[in-house]
């Protein structure tokens, strides 16, 4: 057996103190989440009670709620539109797929700051100019704004998903006389689902730690965690903070985790998947 190399050492170590370095932050996090001290800052002995604090606070309680519902229906809208979207890329393209792509591209890659100042006054007119639709309400705003970026992520996987598929099942179902619809629950559904699981969950991750738009859009009565957190950094972190964060990052680690799980045993790795989107 060869030893390795003064090279593969040196690589070794430089990979280990990049990790360090980035993990660093919310290893010190997860750690000070079960400091008993009254600000973050000052170390008070180990205790649990500020994983208590989505229990005994209200308002805590109230923001936790709001961003796991605003995820949940976020992801699911994302996932509706980016199936659909996904399906049309990958079997009936022409030529408004280039356009379609480019749009989608630019979904992803214009920066959040500018999604939050164009969807504010775009929310407020539609409040004031259709006062029969929602648009007034904070959890509509907030599941529009978020399922932006989502439905573009979605639709990237979705599409690769088909893309590696054979499409000779969906001919041999119209060959039998099988209607689109019933084609598409039966047959098309089934074999992207890896894909669109996959993609929901990033959705719900993505919906999860959206600060910028959320601020941006926030209406009194539905803040999100993130915005809650972003408005107590100025009075001083506390710990019931860190460990609510904590416990969503366990989630959000959590979500990625199957996600990378359904994907494997969908025979496409997350790197694959997004190289062919």
């Amino acid at each position: 057996m060869s030893r390795p190399s003064g090279t593969n050492i040196a690589l070794g170590a430089w990979t280990a103190l990049v990790f360090l370095f980035l993990f660093a932050p919310i290893l010190v996090i997860g750690i000070y989440s079960f400091n008993g001290g009254r600000l973050l800052s000052t170390w008070g002995g180990f205790s649990l009670e500020p994983f208590t604090a989505i229990v005994d606070r209200p308002t805590v309680r109230h923001a936790v709620v709001v961003s796991l519902q605003t995820a949940v229906v976020a992801a699911v809208l994302a996932s509706a539109l980016g199936t659909l979207a996904g399906m049309a890329m990958a079997r009936f393209p022409g030529r408004w797929t280039g356009p379609f792509t480019v749009l989608l591209l630019l979904v992803s890659v214009t920066p959040e700051i500018v999604d939050g100042i164009a969807l504010l006054p775009w929310f407020v007119t539609l409040g004031q100019d259709w006062s029969l639709l929602p648009f007034s309400n904070g959890y509509v705003r907030l599941v529009i704004g978020h399922s932006l970026f989502a439905t573009a992520v979605v639709t990237y996987i979705v599409r690769a998903r088909l893309v590696g598929l054979d499409s000779s099942l969906e001919e041999a179902s119209a060959d039998l006389y099988a209607r689109p619809v019933a084609t598409f629950f039966k047959v098309t559904l089934p074999l992207v689902a890896p894909a669109v699981l996959a993609g929901g969950l990033l959705a719900f991750t993505l919906s999860l730690d959206n600060t910028v738009i959320s601020s941006f859009i926030n209406v009194s009565g539905t803040t999100s965690w993130p915005v809650y957190v972003f408005s107590a950094v100025r009075s001083g972190l506390r710990p019931e903070i860190a460990a609510v964060s904590t416990l969503l990052l366990v989630v959000t680690l959590l979500a990625l985790g199957v996600v990378a799980r359904v994907l494997k045993r969908s025979g496409a790795s997350v790197t694959d998947t997004m190289a062919a989107a």
